[in-house]
């Protein structure tokens, strides 16, 4: 439920963000990072164990950067992070 606030008040170089969280889905996150100016062009991962096309369609269409399917190595998550940071 803070998750927002937290990225707009120290902006991270990019968010990693699970589709499934307590209270808010990680979609609804987005859609408020999407929203607003500060946040519009911040690199979101999207993560999740549900990777039924509809989620990977509606991730794009709220404009995630990337989506990965558990099961999903921590190679893979740091290549794509280096990759987005230009490291």
């Amino acid at each position: 439920e803070t998750a927002f606030a937290k990225v707009t008040a120290t902006p991270p170089d990019m968010v990693i963000l699970d589709v499934m969280l307590p209270g808010r889905s990680g979609f609804d996150i987005l859609r408020d990072l999407r929203a607003d100016a500060r946040t519009l062009d911040l690199p979101v991962l999207m993560l999740t164990a549900r990777g039924q096309k509809k989620d990977r369609d509606l991730a794009a269409e709220l404009g995630a950067d990337h989506f990965m399917t558990k099961p999903f190595s921590n190679t893979e998550i740091r290549e794509y992070v280096r990759k987005v940071l230009g490291e």
